[in-house]
């Protein structure tokens, strides 16, 4: 990636932004509920339907409404800013519903309808708060230590929020732990709608009608290097467990996700030169590089190849939001931030699927070489674009 420069805003200055902690901490309460709900969601329904297929599938849809719709929820909340209310109270009833129809062992299809409407309804917190720094900051410089900050603080929730699911279900039981979600779902929420209705108008989202972020020229191309990132480390994770064993697994998947909230510290601490626009391309390919060092079979190496790349991973996340706010006009860009976030989880499951594929019939070692392949493939489609895109309009970031 191009050389740091000095002179970046310091993150202690983007948390004394005017109106930042209320609306950073509500949003990360907020968030907690995402990050805990995993894992007693998925022993709520074994324990509501007796079956581990049956709360495998149901929980596997849960969460390809939740990314599918994400978008949708967005641009509802953009235009309609009183949604955002509807959808946390319609969130918090039908997971309280959920949660006793599991209790309760009542029929498997309304236990698994239950949880299909409530994957409609989660409210769009992430790419909401995304837009809110980008209307808080005063400049770019600004805006990049805060959606570093934001990310890393992101991704830090979801790595714990599985180990704090694990203790509410070892003292509560699965269903009353998902009961509990609910309540940091009120009190998440509640947070940010009385800290947003504390900001001036200014600050909040604008409601300007605009068409999709999809249809922004530039914007369909960030996508896809995120859509590769997030497949590229579902495979990783699958071959890893064929070739070294669960806890080794376990071991990598940890430093991968150190290395995400290092590495998106250390980009968001400096102003960085070159055009916004190349730096996807420059992480894909750096990601490359790190997925292909697991074919050698050597442990360290592997260890530092899965912490460089959850860096590359975050950094390429924290890129992509950025070049929202470049690309996207307003009235759009927190559904621009959930397009995001959906290309993350689609690849995801793809990775899954053709993980597990790949490992079986050609082992771990063609996978890991597969996966870098992929990256690469992705490297050379974004270079393609973003140089055109540079020639046509040399990007304001940088300097």
């Amino acid at each position: 990636m191009s050389r740091p420069s000095r002179g970046s805003a310091s993150y202690r200055a983007v948390l004394t932004l005017p109106h930042a902690p209320r609306l950073f901490t509500a949003a990360m309460l907020a968030r907690l509920s995402y990050g805990v709900i995993g894992l007693p969601l998925l022993l709520a329904l074994y324990e509501g339907t007796g079956s581990y297929a049956v709360a495998g599938t149901v929980t596997g849809l849960f969460g390809l409404v939740v990314a599918l719709l994400g978008p949708a929820r967005a641009r509802l909340v953009e235009r309609r800013p009183a949604a955002l209310t509807w959808l946390s109270v319609s969130y918090t009833a039908l997971l309280g519903g959920l949660a006793t129809a599991c209790a309760v062992h009542a029929p498997v299809p309304l236990i698994a309808a239950t949880a299909l409407v409530t994957g409609v309804c989660p409210p769009p917190v992430g790419p909401l708060m995304r837009t809110l720094w980008g209307r808080l900051a005063a400049d770019e410089a600004q805006r990049q230590s805060a959606l570093s900050l934001d990310t890393a603080a992101e991704s830090t929730v979801f790595a714990l929020g599985p180990l704090l699911g694990g203790f509410l279900v070892a003292a509560l039981g699965a269903p009353v732990a998902v009961g509990a979600c609910t309540v940091l779902v009120l009190v998440g929420f509640g947070l940010l709608a009385a800290a947003l209705r504390g900001v001036p108008s200014s600050v909040r989202p604008t409601v300007a009608r605009s068409g999709s972020p999809l249809r922004a020229k530039g914007f369909g191309s960030v996508l896809l290097p995120v859509l590769g990132a997030a497949a590229a480390f579902t495979v990783f994770e699958i071959a890893v467990v064929a070739a070294q064993g669960t806890v080794a697994a376990g071991v990598l998947t940890t430093l991968f996700a150190v290395g995400g909230v290092l590495g998106g510290l250390v980009y968001g601490g400096h102003r960085w030169r070159g055009p916004l626009r190349l730096r996807p391309v420059l992480l894909v390919a750096a990601a490359a590089c790190c997925y292909a060092v697991p074919a050698l079979g050597v442990l360290p190496a592997t260890a530092v190849a899965a912490l460089l790349a959850g860096a590359c991973t975050d950094v390429l996340l924290i890129t992509a939001y950025q070049l929202v706010e470049e690309l996207v006009p307003e009235g759009a860009r927190t559904e621009a931030g959930a397009w995001v976030n959906t290309a993350y989880n689609l690849g995801a499951a793809l990775g899954a699927a053709a993980g597990g594929v790949l490992v079986d019939r050609a082992g771990p070692t063609t996978a890991f070489g597969g996966t870098a392949g992929l990256l690469a493939a992705c490297a050379v489609v974004g270079a393609a674009a973003a140089l055109g895109a540079v020639r046509r309009r040399p990007s304001p970031v940088g300097a």
